[in-house]
């Protein structure tokens, strides 16, 4: 636009240039012929003059003359040379019209008028500005009125276009604000848009459409990234983030915060199937008890669900009061029921229930529902436990719960209500050396087996843990003897609080040398991070074992930061790698080397290595080429009753 108005303007200059031109040429030759005919009639009107005057005054006849003409100079003489007057203009000047006129041609020479019979001469010049004079303002007029005529549309042209920039200017941060504002473009605003710029409203249009793709795109992609960030991976629901805002949202909302109830339903099994079969039948596992928890509480409005953490699933269930609870937790607890037989497992998840009021803590509601669960899994594979009334629930709630599962732990420790079972570690070669991994499940007074990983969790917790290796040493000693099984090896798991005991070592020493032959055919497993806690009594308790005939093995080898470094201090016969490494390790060039490097290592000083969690033919086999000593996991073997 800018460009075509310096177009414009130039094309506007050139042609009042070429105007003026035109109009001065015309204005020149007629001032020409103008003066051309006055000299012709000055000339004549002079004779008449000449003829007129009567004796030879000249100046008498000077006096005529001037009056009669306008005259730049005058001269009378007779004709014999003898001047009788003279005149010159003395204000005489030259003018650009005069100048122009001697470039046409024209000749100001003086005319001179002869009277033989007087015997004068008069000789005389014109004055060709006063002649001139009523034309020297319509010369200007010729030299302005064009560049006014050319200058004029330029200025209202400009006008124009600063008054359409103007509008344009407005129409388009009208558009642009109205976009910006209602994230759609204003079609109004585009209509003010004048017609020369209806290309500019098309493209602001489609700007304006391509900016609100972008942003609807962008949008689209920030909810996805924050969906993702709040979403679970392995069941797609969501996770404990999720829920603390969640939570938040129903106490803000008043229908819905009136009342209700929250649970958690802990999968206990999910570490004991990581550990038998493999992480992918733990996701598995994980994944149908979300199914099951979705499909009963589908019925009920509003209620949510999420994953707490890899084990605990979160509840919400506004409006909903305790008697429905309770009904709730009895279809959920059927569900269980039936996915257990076909999963043959021990038990599938416990749920803890707590009913809630408007403005209740969540911290609260969390500690309440995990102390219902310690009491629920110390009923029956499955159950359920609801819990009322919450006040006082950090002390009184929580002592509660601690208090069953002291009587539940003392109860079985008195009866000796556990079961064994056994899992064995195949050996790669002929020459390599394994044995059978004794793994223990825990009864109630009815015979229900209790969650393994939950136990063995609050006998920590209530300082129990040493009296329940006991108990499991002393059953599985005889057990052995009882059934002549003396020519295998066993491997019993100890906590680290355990070995860590003096007045434990003492009585495993001597219970060992009891029985030297059966203890020349025990391998004691204990985690790198238990013997990591204290190398002082670590190698103490492994001396001991030694001296009594036994073995150690150092299980969920490799997620220390030490692996290696207390080997020849401790000196462990085996080391177990953890199931992390095993994992895809057909796949995984990374564990590949990993493996290998490890193995290399503990070979080096005389110690076997063992892979657990082998879920596959392809571990089996990759393992197998790494030269692992032994491989141990639910595609080996399933466990077995003892």
């Amino acid at each position: 636009m800018i460009k075509n108005f310096r177009t414009l303007l130039i094309a506007q200059l050139v042609s009042a240039l070429l105007l003026i031109l035109l109009l001065m040429i015309a204005f020149l030759h007629q001032s020409k012929n103008l003066l051309q005919q006055q000299e012709v009639q000055t000339k004549l009107a002079m004779e008449q003059v000449l003829i007129s005057h009567v004796g030879v005054d000249g100046k008498a006849l000077s006096r005529q003359v001037e009056r009669s003409f306008p005259l730049n100079s005058l001269q009378i003489s007779k004709t014999d040379g003898t001047i009788l007057y003279e005149y010159n203009n003395p204000q005489r000047q030259s003018s650009l019209l005069h100048a122009l006129l001697n470039l046409t041609g024209h000749n100001f020479a003086s005319q001179y008028v002869r009277d033989e019979a007087q015997e004068l001469v008069v000789r005389f010049e014109l004055n060709p500005q006063q002649i001139l004079a009523p034309l020297q303002s319509f010369f200007w007029l010729l030299l302005v009125l064009p560049l006014l005529l050319g200058w004029v549309p330029v200025f209202f042209v400009k006008s124009s276009l600063e008054h359409k920039y103007t509008r344009t200017s407005a129409a388009v941060n009208q558009a642009i604000e109205g976009f910006l504002n209602q994230q759609q473009p204003d079609v109004h605003a585009f209509r003010k848009l004048p017609a020369e710029f209806s290309d500019l409203a098309q493209a602001l249009q489609r700007l304006a459409q391509h900016t609100r793709q972008q942003y609807e795109r962008m949008t689209a992609d920030a909810q996805q990234i924050a969906e993702e960030a709040y979403k679970d991976p392995v069941t797609g629901l969501p996770n404990r983030n999720r829920f603390v805002q969640g939570y938040d949202e129903l106490s803000q909302n008043e229908d819905l915060n009136k009342f209700g109830i929250f649970a958690i339903t802990r999968c206990t099994e999910l570490q004991s199937i990581n550990q038998s079969r493999g992480f992918q039948e733990g996701d598995n596992y994980v994944s149908q008890v979300a199914e099951i928890i979705k499909k009963t509480i589908a019925t009920y409005k509003h209620a949510r669900l999420y994953r707490l953490n890899s084990s605990d699933f979160g509840l919400l269930l506004p409006h909903v009061t305790p008697k429905e609870a309770e009904n709730f937790a009895l279809q959920l607890q059927s569900r269980f029921n039936e996915f257990q037989k076909l999963a043959e497992l021990e038990s599938v998840a416990y749920t803890g229930l707590v009913s809630y009021e408007a403005g209740k803590p969540l911290g609260e509601l969390l500690a309440t529902a995990d102390t219902s669960i310690s009491l629920a899994q110390t009923k029956q594979p499955n159950a359920w436990h609801l819990q009322k009334d919450s006040s006082g629930l950090e002390n009184a709630s929580n002592s509660y719960g601690n208090q069953n599962w002291r009587n539940v732990i003392e109860e079985v420790l008195a009866n000796s209500r556990i079961s064994l079972l056994v899992q064995t570690i195949q050996p790669s070669s002929r020459a390599a050396k394994a044995y059978s991994e004794i793994l223990v499940r825990f009864k109630t007074h009815e015979d229900q087996i209790l969650p393994t990983a939950s136990f063995l969790a609050m006998a920590e917790k209530l300082d129990k843990i040493i009296s329940v290796d006991r108990m499991i040493i002393e059953t599985a000693l005889t057990t052995i003897k009882e059934r002549s099984m003396q020519d295998q090896y066993f491997g019993i798991n100890l906590s680290p609080r355990t070995v860590h005991d003096d007045q434990f070592n003492i009585w495993l020493e001597r219970r060992l040398l009891k029985d030297a032959n059966i203890a020349s055919r025990l391998v004691f497993e204990v985690t790198e991070f238990g013997l990591q806690q204290n190398l002082k009594t670590s190698k103490r308790f492994i001396d001991m074992v030694h001296r009594a005939g036994a073995r150690i093995t150092v299980e969920k080898f490799g997620v220390g930061i030490t692996s290696f470094k207390f080997f020849r201090d401790l000196k462990p016969d085996y080391v177990k790698m953890d199931g992390s490494y095993t994992r895809h390790i057909d796949n995984d060039k990374n564990n590949q080397y990993f493996m290998r490097l490890m193995i290399d290592l503990a070979h080096r000083i005389g110690v076997g290595v063992f892979a657990e969690c082998v879920e596959s033919q392809e571990e089996k086999h990759m393992l197998e080429s790494l030269f692992i000593d032994g491989t141990q996991g639910y595609y080996i073997g399933k466990p077995q009753p003892l």
